[in-house]
């Protein structure tokens, strides 16, 4: 590189030169593809279908609580959904997700919905057919 005046190098003369160079020769992958037996690799597997949450009514019996919970969240608030039929809890909460458009998932005996839906939540279940929801605040 050629220095400027007083030993300094110039905007223009701080890039390697690349011009004129010859293309690369040596290929170190050009030994890999010949005449090697390599095993087949893993058969594809057949895409996973996850079921859709079913689209008929599901039946609610009993008391249905839904309230607001902000404790041992780390301050996020969260709906907490009890009462609701073992069989049917997981499909609920996909279900209700889908429907009030909030995160939801399934705790202990409990489905758990991200965020302040206590009235939202409450008018969706009784829309659902549930007999008696009780609002806690």
């Amino acid at each position: 590189m050629l220095a400027g005046p007083m030993g300094k190098k110039s905007k223009k003369d701080r890039g390697v030169d690349t011009g004129g160079a010859d293309a690369l020769k040596h290929n170190p992958f050009a030994a890999l593809g010949g005449g090697l037996d390599l095993p087949a690799g893993p058969e594809e597997a057949a895409p996973v279908e996850t079921p859709e949450p079913e689209a008929g009514p599901i039946r609610l019996p009993g008391k249905l609580v839904v309230r607001r919970e902000k404790k041992g969240r780390g301050g996020k608030t969260v709906t907490r959904v009890s009462g609701l039929p073992e069989a049917h809890r997981e499909a609920l909460a996909a279900r209700m997700k889908k429907a009030l458009g909030c995160g939801a998932a399934h705790e202990e005996d409990d489905v758990i919905l991200l965020g302040d839906v206590v009235d939202r939540a409450a008018d969706w279940l009784e829309a659902e057919g549930a007999k008696r929801v009780s609002r806690g605040k």
